[in-house]
Order: structure tokens, then sequence, then C-alpha cells
């Protein structure tokens, strides 16, 4: 397994570390002599550098291989949805919000999933990128105004907002995508049969 993949799954475990951190009652809101949030904040924070890593290491090193297309965005996906579910069981976020993030990242999934198996693929987008970045963004500021720093957690739930936004605007985006990849394949066939044809 190569750097940008161990980053990956390095990722990954660090996924229910971070869980344990925001829901385990620690005596005196202290983990390792440091407050919760800050220590939260710390590894929900490296877990997002390592996103951004992976990938600059893969293309650089020209170690993009199959199995880190598909860990890299698992990976994301597991990172986001199991801390914004934790912050859904602290209060520090609306359920209903979270279960359209949540939601749009499955249909995704899903969508990219039936591309691939027609033999399209559908990098990320821009939009997308936004979005990760509005999330990291977001819950990092939800994590600290959580107690530590508590005028930060309008900014944070501002900033979860605009992930709601870029979640659906590129979700619509991802859909139209697809039909407009599906529709050229289609029309590639065709011509295909008519030239065999004549």
């Amino acid at each position: 397994m190569n750097l940008p993949n161990t980053l990956t799954v390095a990722r990954i475990f660090l996924v229910p570390v971070l869980v344990s951190v925001l829901l385990t009652k620690f005596e005196g809101r202290l983990v390792l002599g440091l407050p919760v949030e800050l220590v939260a904040a710390a590894i929900f924070g490296i877990a997002s550098l390592t996103d951004w890593l992976d990938g600059y290491l893969a293309r650089r090193r020209k170690q993009v291989t199959t199995l880190g297309q598909m860990l890299d965005p698992l990976a994301d996906k597991l990172l986001i949805s199991a801390t914004l579910i934790s912050l859904v069981q602290l209060d520090l976020v609306q359920s209903w919000m979270v279960a359209v993030i949540i939601s749009r990242e499955i249909a995704i999934t899903g969508l990219r999933n039936l591309a691939y198996s027609r033999g399209l693929t559908m990098p990320a987008s821009g939009l997308g990128k936004i979005k990760m970045a509005s999330q990291v963004t977001a819950i990092l500021l939800l994590i600290l105004g959580w107690r530590p720093l508590p005028w930060l957690a309008p900014i944070g739930y501002a900033a979860l907002w605009v992930v709601m936004l870029t979640a659906v605007i590129s979700a619509i985006d991802y859909y139209r995508r697809f039909v407009v990849l599906l529709n050229a394949r289609v029309t590639d066939v065709n011509v295909a049969r008519e030239r065999r044809a004549s």
C-alpha cells in the first residue's frame, strides 16, 4: 500500500477515535489534560488535512490507484457523516440539516457508482470541493464553539447553511452532468450502430 492510500486508511481509523472523544463524558471534560473540544478539533483537523494530503501526494508521486479512488470518497463521507451525527447527539446541530447533507452524500455516491458501472467517470466538481471546504470549516467552528469559544458557534452554524446550499446545488449539478454523459454515450452507441448497419 502506497503513502497516499495509507493516509486515507488512517483517516478512516481516526473516525471512531473522534466520535469517542466527542461523545464520551470525560471527568472534568479533559482528555490528557486538554479540553475535549480542543482534542476533538485537533483530531478532526488532522483527519481533514489527510484528505488534501493524500490526493496531493497521489498526483505528485503518480500513485493514483483504483483502491485510492474508491477509499478516498468513502473516508470523506465517513468522517463528515460520523462527526455531524455526533454533533446532533450533542445538540449542536439540527438533525434535519444533517439528514439533508448525508442524504445528498448517499445519493451522489449512488449516482457516481451507476456512472462507473456504465463506463462513465464523474470527477469531483468545483462545487463539491467548495462543499467539502465549507463542511470542514463549519464542523471545526461548531466543535470549538461548543465550550471554549462560544462566539464561534453562530459562525459555524452560518457555515453549515453554506454547506446545505452547496450540497443541494452540487447534487443538481452532478445529476445534470450524469444525464449529459449518459446521453452522449447513448448517442455514440447509436452512431456506431448506424455506421455498422450502412
